[in-house]
């Protein structure tokens, strides 16, 4: 018999998945986020979106993209209560995932173990160069990675590097345009250095 009993038994369960979107700012990982998002929407499968609750640069209730492209979502202090709002969920998505706790990944794991999608984007390198929060355990647990990259705004080559051009040293710093700009390697380090 070519396939077993339990083989088939197995074909039929609902699999779950881990998908992590991530680049630099204003490359568009939010945007890819959404577009996900309202897919699975379409498709009229059951969704909740979440995002880190300090983050209200653009609306409270929604995440929203540099393009103004938005859908609701509910704001979180910790990324355990993933696991409380997101019974009788098919897709879960979590935007801005660099901020929240070091526990996420563990989240993640146990939302695609119970047969749920699971979409993050987050950056992966914080405006220093460094891996961003829990950005690294989710890139190596995820089944599919995407990296999306920026313009960079000296040079116009493809950017993954988020430059600060302000004082402040803080690790975590809600910003747009006003404090970043997408840099390429060669750009980002020369600027870097030159400081």
């Amino acid at each position: 018999m070519l396939f077993s009993e339990h083989n088939f038994n197995n074909r039929n369960r609902q699999v779950g998945s881990i998908e992590v979107i991530c680049g630099s700012m204003f490359s568009g990982k939010t945007e890819e986020l959404i577009r996900r998002m309202r897919r699975a929407q379409f498709a009229k499968l059951k969704v909740e979106i979440f995002k880190p609750s300090m983050d209200i640069r653009y609306a409270d209730k929604e995440v929203v993209s540099h393009d103004s492209n938005s859908i609701p979502s509910t704001p979180i202090n910790h990324s355990s209560a993933i696991l409380l709002l997101s019974s009788d969920t098919e897709v879960v998505g979590i935007d801005e995932a660099q901020f929240f706790d070091d526990e996420l990944p563990n989240v993640c794991i146990q939302l695609a173990n119970k047969g749920i999608r699971v979409i993050v984007a987050g950056l992966d390198m914080d405006y220093q160069g460094r891996p961003f929060g829990p950005m690294p355990n989710l890139l190596a647990i995820a089944e599919h990675v995407i990296k999306v990259h920026a313009v960079c705004m000296q040079c116009g080559a493809p950017a993954n590097y988020s430059y600060r051009f302000n004082e402040n040293k803080d690790i975590v710093l809600l910003g747009e345009k006003e404090s970043y700009e997408p840099r390429c390697r060669y750009c980002y380090y020369k600027l870097v250095k030159s400081i």
